[in-house]
């Protein structure tokens, strides 16, 4: 089974995707794949937010991970109140993994 990866989607950064996050692993909203960047096999560039506990962005970062060891939380975007803000992919690439 494959998951695509994408603008909008809610994932888990952990070790598992790259070691700089051994010890302090986020959960991040995907802004975009960066397709335009050249990487070694296996690895990709991505901008995220990253998410407070609340679900908050409370920083933006350009993050060097494996795709596959991304844990895919959700694929919609909820906003502080918990409603569901944007389902809607909109420019950036895509990601399959």
């Amino acid at each position: 089974m494959t998951v695509e990866i994408g603008p909008g989607d809610l994932v888990w950064v952990t070790r598992a995707a790259s070691v700089q996050f051994a010890r302090r692993p986020f959960v991040a909203r995907v802004i975009r794949v960066r397709d335009d960047l050249i990487t070694y096999h296996g690895w990709c560039w991505l901008d995220v937010y990253q998410l407070n506990q609340k679900g908050d962005a409370v920083d933006r970062r350009s993050i060097f991970v494996q795709p596959v060891g991304l844990r895919l939380i959700d694929k919609r975007v909820t906003g502080t109140a918990g409603r569901v803000v944007s389902t809607t992919r909109q420019g950036g690439g895509r990601l399959t993994r």
